[in-house]
């Protein structure tokens, strides 16, 4: 099978990771831009969080930087979506339309899913379904496919410096 033909055939990639720490403490650092804008591709995350809510990313300094720096301009809002269900600490639902690239842009909208759950011990676990219909491009993005072309590591990387920060104080950049 081809790596287009893969591309088309998954929609939906699960992704889950377990973090020692509370379900607020997580749900904060998805939803509050001072806590994005530390991890991952550091984005500042503006979310509406009422059903029909509007949901941003804007790049940071640093986020432009190292895109400029790969030969690529970012938009102001390189993330647009709308909030479909919120349910603080424990879901969040969003449209999610990624506008960094006019190829991948053109492929629509999908949606994400953040389920918290707490488990014994201090320990919750994050699972973050993207359901990727018809976004074959997005879906090699976000599942890590294109991180040796500068694509970086997708949600597994995004969700693995998520769990590093609320566990260590520090990401992986730091």
């Amino acid at each position: 099978m081809t790596v287009a033909q893969l591309a088309t055939t998954v929609t939906t990639q699960v992704y889950r990771v377990y973090i020692k720490a509370t379900p607020e403490r997580i749900w904060d650092a998805i939803t509050k831009p001072e806590w994005t804008a530390r991890y991952g591709y550091t984005g500042l995350a503006d979310y509406d969080l009422r059903p029909g809510g509007a949901y941003k990313v804007r790049p940071t300094d640093q986020f432009r930087a190292e895109a400029a720096a790969k030969g690529h301009e970012l938009p102001d809002v390189v993330i647009e979506g709308e909030v479909l269900e919120a349910d603080p600490p424990r879901k969040l639902v969003t449209t999610f339309h990624m506008l960094m690239d006019p190829q991948i842009a053109a492929e629509g909208t999908t949606v994400i899913t953040h389920e918290i759950k707490e488990l014994p011990d201090g320990v919750c676990s994050l699972t973050l379904t993207h359901e990727l219909e018809g976004a074959p491009t997005l879906a090699l993005i976000v599942g890590g496919r294109l991180e040796d072309q500068g694509a970086g590591g997708g949600h597994a990387w995004v969700l693995s410096d998520l769990k590093t920060l609320l566990e260590t104080g520090k990401t992986f950049a730091e």
